[in-house]
């Protein structure tokens, strides 16, 4: 269920950090820092996240407020999807940020590599999604997630500071213990669909 409160504080953030980054009058931008500070403490209110930390998200960007890009690698080996088991103890789709200086596909190929220990080629594009509309919990900034259908050309897991285990999953092993956050049940149930198809028509918000 949407969290009006969550939506309208992060509107308040968006604002206030375009106002402070284009405004130019002492007054106004002391009225937005405010205003920022105002809608840190409506999500700490709301979550019980610290304020502190909240105020560490909102204010560590400056400039118009942007969605985050989240890439995922759909890798299957004999018709099975690589899934990686995080520290959190839950499965999901290797990938995560999208670094600043490389472009979606490779930080794709980037986060196999590092979270699954696989080289992979990516084949081709399954879907572009608001996470908002798809996962939970609910994030104080938007996010856009990709989801990239990609096959395994070499290489072996080893354990890292990120993922504890790889492992392939047929259509019907997928674990409940996911991390929903990051992949749901259904997005995974979807590269399998993209998988099996061989015209996929890639999906889109």
């Amino acid at each position: 269920m949407t969290d009006r409160i969550i939506q309208w504080a992060s509107e308040l953030q968006s604002l206030a950090q375009a106002g402070l980054y284009y405004g130019h009058d002492d007054f106004d931008r002391e009225r937005y820092t405010r205003i920022r500070e105002i809608a840190a403490e409506m999500v700490c209110e709301r979550s019980g996240i610290p304020v502190e930390k909240v105020k560490e998200l909102f204010c560590g960007e400056v400039g118009y407020q942007t969605p985050k890009v989240d890439t995922r690698a759909a890798i299957f080996i004999d018709g099975k999807i690589v899934l990686v088991r995080e520290r959190s103890g839950r499965w999901s789709i290797p990938g995560g940020w999208c670094d600043y200086n490389i472009s979606p596909m490779e930080n794709t190929v980037k986060e196999a590599r590092e979270e699954a220990g696989l080289n992979v080629r990516v084949k081709s594009l399954i879907a572009v999604q608001d996470r908002a509309k798809h996962n939970t919990p609910e994030y104080i900034y938007g996010v856009v997630k990709i989801f990239y259908l990609c096959e395994a050309v070499d290489g072996e897991f080893s354990r890292n500071i990120e993922t504890s285990e790889s492992r392939c999953f047929g259509e019907d092993e997928i674990p409940d213990e996911l991390a929903v956050e990051r992949c749901t049940r259904e997005q995974i149930m979807m590269c399998f669909e993209a998988y099996r198809c061989e015209g996929w028509t890639t999906r889109f918000d």
